[in-house]
């Protein structure tokens, strides 16, 4: 079992979250990308993995993936997975949405 350090973020609610727009935020020192995709709020590294683009720069396609404005790459926010092809991994966090408002959780 992971006990996870759950932090809050503070600046943002979950009902100001815009469906389908990418946003970034800081919480507890990290700079953390949020989406909210058919009802579910997900969070991620800020950066991409290849070349550290800020991925809130980029866009989310027709499939629900991030695009990194930079390259091109597209990530799976739910999982990390690249679905473009070229092998990099986006850290992905856990969300809880408790009374509107988002913790993100890291070990």
């Amino acid at each position: 079992m992971h006990l996870f350090s759950w932090h809050k973020a503070e600046t943002l609610k979950a009902d100001e979250l815009a469906e389908g727009r990418l946003t970034e935020i800081a919480v507890a020192g990290k700079r953390v990308g949020l989406l909210k995709r058919n009802g579910g709020v997900y969070a991620f590294a800020a950066a991409c993995p290849h070349a550290g683009a800020s991925l809130c720069s980029g866009w989310v396609d027709g499939l629900g993936r991030v695009v990194c404005p930079e390259h091109k790459y597209r990530f799976d926010p739910e999982n990390g997975r690249n679905t473009s092809g070229e092998g990099y991994k986006l850290f992905t966090y856990k969300v809880e949405v408790r009374d509107g408002d988002i913790f993100i959780g890291w070990l």
